[in-house]
């Protein structure tokens, strides 16, 4: 199936999606504002007519943010790598979000980025699946080791805050 959007239907994606969206871009970009940059010019492109959704819209968005991307790599090779937080946090919390940041920059791309798509992109295993092209049960053992990576992560540095060897 192939469509395209509406003013209204692009902006009740970007209402629902955008933060997901986002996170996912910080994971590929090394910018906030680069990724912030790419999120727009998924959401331009879709708002001229430019592109036309093949399947689930959501899946079709994650797949459309991670080649922008990747494409805003490829054309920004060499530039300045700016560490900055892409994870919302509330207030007294940006020491933890900073910590699940760097976790997640450890894990394997492949890894990380179906955590990302499931939890903060709110997607099913099977949406999940969709927008990365690979089978509902490869999303599924991918998020489970990645999960499993990020507790050692946190179990190790929860030892060197006790002074325990790790």
């Amino acid at each position: 199936m192939t469509n395209r959007l509406d003013l209204d239907s692009v902006r009740q994606l970007y209402e629902r999606h955008a933060r997901g969206l986002l996170a996912y871009a910080c994971t590929y970009v090394t910018s906030f504002a680069t990724a912030e940059d790419v999120l727009h010019q998924v959401f331009e492109r879709l708002l001229r007519g430019d592109l036309a959704i093949t399947g689930a819209p959501v899946a079709y968005l994650y797949r459309a943010v991670r080649n922008a991307s990747l494409n805003k790599i490829r054309d920004r090779a060499g530039d300045v790598d700016f560490h900055e937080g892409w994870l919302d946090s509330p207030t007294g919390m940006e020491q933890t979000a900073m910590e699940i940041q760097s976790a997640l920059r450890e894990l394997p791309d492949q890894q990380r980025e179906v955590i990302l798509l499931h939890v903060w992109g709110k997607m099913s295993f099977e949406e999940v699946a969709d927008a990365l092209e690979i089978p509902a049960n490869t999303a599924a053992s991918r998020y489970r080791y990645g999960l499993s990576k990020l507790r050692e992560q946190f179990q190790v540095t929860e030892r060197r805050r006790d002074g325990r060897a790790g």
